[in-house]
């Protein structure tokens, strides 16, 4: 496969063009340990080239169908299930107009209800966020629910003989639980969360995100639409610019079906040779030796500065990683293959949720609407780090939450990765801008590199349709 840019994009059939040098595949087979079968997997199909329109990102209209038609009927995660430890544990969460209560109604039993009062549609709980209470009162005439949702009093209820538990308790949302993670939907008929994950249980059984705990949870606002704000992260195409660092051309993109996508981005090699092309030859340069690879890992604070001959970077940084982190959080860590601790790996699960299952490079995101404004939206960003073998989840921090003006410097715990964050959304604001003043009426999208963008307006599309 090292030859696979040999054909011109004028002789190859749409979407087969990749760029030359290592493939994903080639630095997964030189690996010290063994990878995950799914990581060897590829899967892609080319799903055209038109434009998507600039108002999908703009328009008033296209928002308020998305909040019927999308965010009305989709699944999506709440919280962690260590945010509901305990009896009486509650968790609120608010998309675009939508208010739901996640709340654990007995110890082995999580359900969720409509943030409403049956009386007159006050919100029971206000904010967002986790909380308890042994039971949920309305705040403004004091009706009062037990943690299932049934109706258990009222003040005057004398007025009230067409008003009981039967008529006027709390209604359920649809919830399930996966990798640690409480998803709700909003349709009361919509299909199994099962049916709509495609490969990620079989994938994510190679990687339980469930023995994992939320170390940070960064908040976010972002300048932008919901999606043009997800899909910076969708793609390795803007490394070369964005990050001023050619290391982006050789990412594999797999698209598993209408739902699900995902990168595999390869850190600690690259092929210069494969940006020569780039406008000017800005990229081009000598390739790199081994020794300065190691040093584009330093940033991972690694205990050697020199590659031994015979090895490699990434498997030097692979194995002093092993051994460090390992050791920090008291988990074994020997037989996890370089890629799992190296590589930024991101699945897609439609419409706004990415989970990353790598050691060093261990996050889950989220996009929402940031209320009813197009132009912006909420950025959760977690991390999740592995725990030791019988080790029960810690309470999970609260979010730190940062203005649209705020670096992620100000938050200490992302530590490298804070610029990182700052370059990748640091152009959300002019983008959102440029999508106004375009006379281009759309968005042009690679057909390899930003296949999985496509693929998340044409699954949109199908929701918006029906």
């Amino acid at each position: 496969m090292g030859d696979r840019g040999k054909m011109t994009e004028k002789t190859a059939a749409p979407g087969s063009a990749r760029a030359p040098g290592h493939t994903v595949a080639s630095t997964l087979a030189d690996d010290t340990r063994q990878v995950p079968p799914p990581l060897m997997e590829q899967s892609f199909e080319f799903l055209g080239d038109e434009d998507i329109p600039c108002s999908r990102y703009t328009s008033r209209a296209f928002a308020d169908l998305e909040t019927e038609r999308l965010w009305g009927r989709s699944w999506q995660w709440a919280c962690r299930e260590e945010h509901l430890q305990d009896v009486g544990d509650n968790y609120v969460y608010n998309i675009g107009p939508y208010s739901i209560i996640v709340i654990r109604s007995e110890e082995d039993n999580i359900q969720a209800f409509i943030n409403s009062c049956s009386h007159r549609g006050t919100k029971l709980l206000g904010g967002e966020g986790a909380g308890y209470s042994p039971q949920l009162t309305c705040p403004f005439h004091g009706w009062t629910w037990n943690i299932k949702g049934e109706l258990e009093s009222l003040p005057a209820k004398w007025d009230f003989p067409h008003a009981s538990a039967e008529t006027h308790g709390l209604h359920p949302v649809k919830t399930e639980l996966w990798g640690g993670f409480v998803f709700f939907n909003l349709d009361p008929n919509a299909k199994p969360l099962a049916d709509y994950m495609d490969v990620m249980p079989e994938h994510f059984s190679h990687f339980p995100l469930e023995q994992r705990r939320i170390r940070v949870h960064v908040q976010k606002i972002l300048p932008a639409n919901w999606k043009a704000s997800q899909e910076a992260f969708m793609e390795a195409y803007h490394n070369f610019e964005t990050h001023n660092a050619p290391n982006g051309a050789n990412t594999q993109y797999d698209v598993f079906g209408k739902y699900v996508s995902r990168f595999i981005h390869n850190i600690g090699n690259y092929s210069p040779e494969s940006l020569s092309d780039y406008p000017g030859d800005k990229w081009r340069a000598p390739p790199l030796t081994e020794n300065e690879l190691l040093q584009m890992l330093s940033i991972f604070g690694l205990d050697h500065d020199e590659v031994p001959a015979g090895e490699t970077a990434r498997s030097i940084a692979a194995e002093d990683l092993r051994r460090r982190i390992g050791n920090g959080l008291g988990v074994d860590l020997s037989a996890v293959s370089d890629c799992m601790m190296l590589d930024s790996i991101e699945y897609h699960l439609f419409p706004n949720m990415f989970f990353f299952p790598g050691i060093t490079v261990p996050m889950v995101y989220r996009f929402r609407p940031n209320g009813d404004d197009v132009d912006s939206c909420i950025f959760d960003l977690m991390i999740l780090e592995p725990l030791p073998e019988g080790v029960g989840h810690p309470e999970p921090p609260e979010p730190e939450k940062l203005s649209v003006e705020q670096s992620y410097t100000e938050s200490e715990a992302l530590s490298w990765l804070a610029p990182v964050y700052d370059e990748d959304t640091g152009n959300l604001d002019l983008q959102q801008q440029g999508f106004k003043t375009s006379r281009k009426p759309g968005i042009t999208l690679g057909n390899y590199q930003e296949s999985r963008i496509r693929r998340v307006h044409m699954t949109l599309d199908e929701f918006l349709q029906e």
